[in-house]
């Protein structure tokens, strides 16, 4: 991920072996991560029970908070592709109990298809 795209908080795809044993102390027995994404510090991760937020906080990042978002919360969701001229792509959560979306911007390499099936499949299964 280059400067450009951190500046402009776009993610790229991370590992899922390297996010799962980072982060086994946090994660369920049965719990898989199923695809992961870094925006600057953060991590964006979807599991096959959750999307977890880790937002690493101050200078350093070692104060961490996990945010968790349980599939059955989240209400409604939408993806934009990025266009011929467009830098992102966009993912935006309706969660249950939170007035604003959350909004994710995602590099135009992601591919935001694959993104929106496993979340489709966690929502409609």
């Amino acid at each position: 991920m280059g400067l450009f795209d951190e500046l402009m908080g776009n993610s790229s795809e991370k590992n899922v072996g390297e996010v799962q044993a980072e982060f086994q102390d946090y994660l369920l027995e049965d719990e898989v991560v199923e695809a992961s994404f870094i925006l600057i510090r953060d991590l964006f991760v979807f599991t096959n029970k959750r999307i977890l937020i880790v937002d690493k906080q101050g200078f350093s990042g070692k104060k961490i908070e996990f945010i968790t978002i349980p599939y059955k919360n989240i209400r409604a969701f939408s993806v934009e592709n990025a266009g011929r001229f467009d830098i992102d792509a966009e993912l935006k959560l309706f969660v249950a109990g939170i007035q604003m979306p959350i909004v994710k911007l995602f590099n135009k390499d992601t591919d935001i298809v694959k993104l929106q099936k496993l979340i489709a499949q966690r929502l409609l299964n």
